[in-house]
């Protein structure tokens, strides 16, 4: 029998069936929780922060404080400031951390009905909403 902390866990699917442990949602939740990052929660509104991954530099701007909208441009799907719901972050499957931007992790937005991921978050830069500026 395997125990909770190997890499991959028995499933449902009887003997020999294994499931990589991030996959599984204690795994998913053990591999997120000690990694840095920052709660969008915790960006005050038309603050910046800039988020490097593989492939792309995004610039994201929360527009109203405990809001998921957000507004961000970078990578080929977002040349220009566009508004999307930002959903959080996780591997690419169907796990999130709810308005988390986390290290390693791929942010995911939803934009017109789809669903964006990014390439892995390679680091991360919070700039502070210019002074004199309101948010609407």
């Amino acid at each position: 029998m395997r125990t909770r902390n190997e890499a991959t866990v028995a499933a449902a699917g009887g003997p020999g069936a294994l499931v990589p442990r991030p996959s599984t949602l204690d795994g998913f939740i053990d591999a997120v929780s000690d990694r840095e990052g920052i709660s969008l929660r915790e960006l005050e509104p038309l603050g910046t922060l800039l988020a490097r991954t593989e492939n792309s530099v995004y610039r994201v701007i929360p527009l109203e404080a405990g809001s998921s909208r957000v507004l961000i441009q970078g990578g080929r799907f977002f040349p220009e400031p566009t508004e999307v719901r930002f959903s959080g972050s996780g591997f690419g499957g169907s796990f999130l951390k709810l308005g988390w931007i986390g290290l390693g992790l791929r942010m995911e937005v939803l934009w017109q009905g789809q669903r964006i991921i990014t390439s892995r978050i390679r680091a991360v830069h919070v700039q502070p909403a210019p002074a004199g500026i309101a948010p609407s």
